[in-house]
């Protein structure tokens, strides 16, 4: 076994020399696997991502080759939901800029107007996305007694059983007085939120973002905010991760977040528990629980992978 000791993501030479030879992959959002790596990786049985999304990994190509892969799907949704939440409150509340404030010994005693947020109870609430945490996050907000609408390709029974509605994309943005984010990465939700969909929105409206990054234009986003289209936002992921836009940096009315929506020690090591018996099963030639890609099975080199 060879595990990669440094705390920073692989970089592409590095994981081209490591997985020649390996039996079994584990491997995390940040590396990158494509054709290059599957061909290189030769006989490799399977790959466990340590993560829900797999965007990361050419999953045609591993296909094609008879390698399996899995996600860890299910054990991060609840601590993800609540950095989401986190994010409301801190944003709606300026709980950052309050910070700084006394940090810099700014704060000279209680007043009237200082740093006025928005109120989170009784407000609207629209949920992009009505998967696993777009549910949780739904689950939320009832405490707060808040309208949910919610824009899904299929209906959710679960957020329409909290009262939620499914309105249009436009209709969401534009009656939400909070925007929270929680569809997968792909070709039909990049750039989902980008100018015109940010013009639709309330210019008191607040944008959440703990999905993936080009799930929002950038540049559009920090024309919004630095022209008062729209209120603030919160964003734990973004468009060209690590990179961020520049123009992001200097605006006080935005939350920058480090990619951590499942940062508790209890959900990254169930994580981890998650992704190593997903390997440990496509290396014992049995079928692994959270498969993702359900048509390996009919390649000649899965033939013997048992269901038990």
């Amino acid at each position: 076994m060879e595990v990669h000791a440094e705390d920073r993501p692989m970089r592409h030479e590095e994981l081209m020399y490591a997985v020649e030879g390996k039996d079994g992959i584990l491997c995390l959002l940040t590396d990158r696997i494509d054709g290059s790596i599957l061909h290189k990786a030769g006989e490799t049985v399977g790959i466990a991502n340590y993560a829900v999304g797999y965007e990361n990994i050419d999953i045609e190509k591993a296909t094609h080759l008879g390698i399996m892969v899995t996600n860890t799907p299910g054990v991060l949704t609840e601590t993800t939901a609540d950095l989401a939440w986190a994010l409301v409150m801190t944003a709606a509340r300026r709980i950052v800029e309050g910070d700084a404030l006394v940090r810099s010994n700014g704060f000279r005693g209680w007043a009237p107007m200082l740093l006025l947020g928005s109120d989170v109870y009784g407000k609207t609430l629209g949920i992009v996305g009505s998967g696993r945490i777009g549910c949780a996050v739904a689950r939320r907000a009832i405490g707060f007694e808040m309208p949910i609408l919610y824009y899904s390709r299929h209906t959710c029974p679960e957020i329409e059983s909290m009262g939620g509605r499914a309105v249009s994309l436009s209709e969401l943005l534009a009656r939400s007085d909070y925007v929270s984010l929680h569809v997968s990465l792909n070709p039909e939700s990049f750039h989902l939120i980008d100018g015109d969909g940010l013009k639709e929105m309330k210019s008191s409206a607040i944008l959440i973002n703990t999905s993936r990054g080009p799930v929002v234009d950038e540049e559009a986003l920090v024309n919004a905010l630095s022209s008062g289209i729209i209120s603030a936002a919160a964003l734990d992921v973004f468009e060209n991760e690590p990179d961020i836009h520049p123009g992001l940096f200097n605006l006080p009315n935005v939350i920058l977040a480090p990619h951590i929506g499942s940062a508790s020690r209890e959900t990254r090591e169930k994580m981890a528990i998650t992704a190593a018996g997903n390997l440990h099963s496509m290396l014992s030639g049995r079928r692994p629980p959270d498969l993702v890609n359900e048509a390996v099975l009919s390649h000649p080199r899965c033939t013997s992978i048992t269901t038990s």
